[in-house]
């Protein structure tokens, strides 16, 4: 039995491809809290992606279970959004067709959709970019189309996959704190893949450490930072920098190893 307040859990858990060959992740038990930001953090190849498809219902574990609301996840579900790293924009249509992609196929009503496109391309701070269409857009601004798009249906849940890894580290800063401001204003449950030990502790509730592939949790850390979160205060805190070493520890001995398999020999 989850433990009260649990939105997501993942039960015992493994995802295998060409029929056994290859193994994703094996036995991953892992919980996310209502409300919660978890971050998942792990070396490349680790599972990361697939889990988190599982979770929203894209793929189905070959073994074990993952339930939202206690409910077994087959498919996707309504109340559920994906933000990509590649922003999967449709490039024909407009930021505002964009955001309203999901509301439309919904069926939702002309009002309703108006009003859910104009909050939150203000809400990302997208005004005035409402007839662009994403060739016209910095990759930061893109992302940010992204993000609206999947927050325009109302989700209870939104899982992202590496969604700043495709912008330059200055644009990614400012998107943390805009997803930091987000979550203080939204309080969407979120699952957030990154390969950044930063990333994950400005933005986490907890973090969730992963093994190489096949990929298991080793360790779920909470962060214990007090939201609303001030990252320079964050990134200034020693308790910031015992966090990042324990971490870096963790996955260090697999990364390096890694390393070495891919140099010629």
């Amino acid at each position: 039995m989850a433990a009260p307040g649990t939105k997501i859990e993942v039960d015992h858990a493994s995802k295998l491809f060409l029929e056994g060959t290859v193994i994703a992740f094996r036995n991953v038990d892992l919980a996310v809290r209502s409300n919660e930001l978890l971050c998942i953090v792990g070396p490349s190849g680790c599972g990361k992606t697939t889990l988190l498809r599982c979770i929203g219902g894209l793929l189905a574990p070959s073994s074990g279970r993952v339930l939202i609301d206690s409910q077994p996840v087959h498919s996707p579900r309504e109340g559920v959004a994906i933000v990509f790293q590649h922003f999967g924009l449709l490039p024909w249509k407009t930021v505002a067709d964009n955001v309203a992609f999901g509301l439309r196929m919904a069926g939702a009503a002309r009002e309703l959709v108006a009003e859910r496109v104009s909050h939150y391309i203000r809400l990302v701070g997208l005004d005035g970019f409402e007839g662009h269409y994403p060739y016209q857009l910095s990759g930061g601004m893109q992302q940010r189309v992204g993000l609206a798009r999947a927050l325009a249906i109302n989700p209870d849940i939104l899982l992202m996959d590496e969604p700043f890894a495709s912008v330059d580290a200055q644009t990614r800063e400012v998107l943390q704190e805009e997803l930091l401001q987000l979550h203080d204003r939204e309080r969407k449950t979120m699952v957030f893949i990154t390969h950044s030990i930063d990333e994950a502790i400005l933005l986490g509730d907890r973090v969730a450490v992963m093994t190489t592939r096949p990929g298991r949790v080793k360790e779920v850390l909470p962060i214990g930072f007090e939201r609303p979160r001030d990252p320079a205060a964050v990134r200034a805190h020693s308790h910031y920098t015992e966090l990042r070493n324990h971490i870096w520890n963790e996955l260090r001995p697999t990364v390096v190893e890694k390393a070495y398999e891919r140099q010629p020999s």
